[in-house]
């Protein structure tokens, strides 16, 4: 028998994944829901996803699965069941309220087939999580939420109309899908106090940062901005994935008209692209472009001179940004408009990897910029601590042995020596 054959911890296990994102969307949640379901069917689990119809950043249905009320897929290994949901084209709190109301409806009237070992659920969705926790609690079996955003947190900070009223009934959902879960994951420290409000034992949080889930860049750098029609005497300040309300990103429309010589690029979508597309009016130096393709997405991004995270001031403690594992791997250097306590700028300090500014404030941005586009020499020593903390902390399989330990755990299956960052708590204690 193989190694790989012998390695096959959760053999004939039957677990269910509860994600409302999922492949074929290539950024935000997604792409990790995808990773790990895949990963545990070829650890010869018997794996089924429950999720949505692919919507994400465009919060426009894939054409290839509109009209679809309920469907099932098999892909890699993982038997898909897709269910019929609401996607509000424009954010707003009774809009969001109507998108979670569809996904919990439908799920819970048609969840897949079967009696699963553990339910994990990926919690960015509220639906998700009481349909996770539904199904857990029925079944008996643990549950294992995953906290990506705090969306109680998110409606208060985010700006979203009527958020302030959403966000107790938002808490009120997190609290229930959480408080009852046999362990919680979070993707960052900064969740603790505010799962520890909703009254999840500290005990019981075990940290799993996300992974980077992309490829590092190959292509050589000036041919991909002759293709993409950067000049090379224009610095090109970039930003990538999704355009909502959390991300602020009318401080770089701000950035482009104080500045005729940097060029700014929005790459993605989201349902802010259209009012940026508004703000920035006849501007010639900002260009609202598309995802990139999986196969160059990180040669686009290593393309650029700078990287740009933004946030509202508010954004404190209720999202961590995925793109920052993508632009780690660039080795391109980030500069972070973002609050100097929140999750965000831990993350940007502990890797190196770039520098801080106050948030909504273009004059800081720009001048950022400006000392990282005057010294290459200094912007690519900065932007090569990127791929170094990739390879130290966050690579996929590190990520994933993570989350090989969290379920060990929780099917009470965990060894006393797992060497991961799951066999503790979110402080650092080791599990009880």
């Amino acid at each position: 028998m193989s190694a790989a054959e012998h390695h096959r911890p959760f053999d004939d296990r039957r677990l269910l994944v509860v994600s409302t994102n999922y492949a074929p969307e290539v950024t935000g949640i997604g792409p990790y829901a995808t990773q790990l379901a895949e990963h545990w069917a070829g650890a010869g689990a018997r794996t089924q996803v429950l999720t949505g119809m692919p919507h994400y950043p465009a919060w426009r249905v894939d054409e290839r699965y509109r009209g679809v009320w309920r469907m099932r897929e098999t892909r890699e290994g993982v038997s898909v069941h897709r269910r019929r949901h609401y996607v509000p084209p424009r954010q707003s709190a009774v809009r969001r309220a109507l998108f979670e109301a569809s996904v919990l409806t439908h799920g819970l009237l048609a969840p897949p087939p079967g009696r699963p070992d553990a339910v994990i659920s990926q919690m960015p969705s509220l639906a998700g999580g009481v349909i996770a926790a539904r199904v857990a609690r029925r079944h008996r079996v643990p549950h294992i939420p995953v906290v990506q955003d705090l969306m109680g947190a998110a409606a208060a900070q985010s700006g979203i109309r009527g958020g302030g009223r959403a966000a107790a009934v938002a808490a009120a959902a997190e609290r229930y899908a959480l408080r009852g879960a046999t362990l919680v994951g979070v993707i960052h420290e900064s969740f603790v106090p505010g799962v520890t409000a909703l009254g999840v034992d500290p005990g019981r949080i075990r940290l799993v940062p996300n992974w980077t889930h992309v490829e590092r860049p190959t292509a050589d750098r000036a041919a991909t901005r002759a293709r993409l029609g950067w000049r090379e005497d224009t610095p090109v300040l970039l930003h990538s994935g999704n355009m909502g309300l959390k991300q602020g990103l009318d401080v770089l429309v701000e950035l482009a008209r104080m500045a005729p010589d940097i060029r700014v690029v929005l790459m993605g979508d989201g349902n802010q692209r259209g009012t940026l597309r508004e703000l920035a009016g006849a501007l010639t130096n900002i260009d609202f472009s598309p995802p990139a393709d999986a196969a160059d997405f990180t040669d686009v991004l290593a393309a650029a001179d700078v990287l740009a995270v933004t946030q509202r001031a508010s954004v404190l403690d209720m999202s961590v940004p995925s793109k920052l594992t993508s632009y780690f791997v660039s080795g391109r250097p980030v500069v972070a408009s973002v609050a100097g306590e929140g999750g965000t700028a831990e993350e940007v300090r502990r890797s190196g990897a770039g520098t801080l500014v106050a948030p909504e404030d273009p004059a800081a941005l720009l001048a950022a910029v400006r000392e990282l586009a005057g010294d290459p020499a200094a912007a690519d020593a900065l932007g090569a601590h990127g791929p170094r903390y990739v390879a130290r902390h966050l690579s996929r399989e590190a990520g994933l042995a993570r989350f090989d330990a969290l379920l060990a755990e929780a099917l009470g299956e965990a060894r006393p020596d797992a060497r991961s960052d799951a066999s503790r708590d979110a402080q650092g204690r080791p599990r009880r």
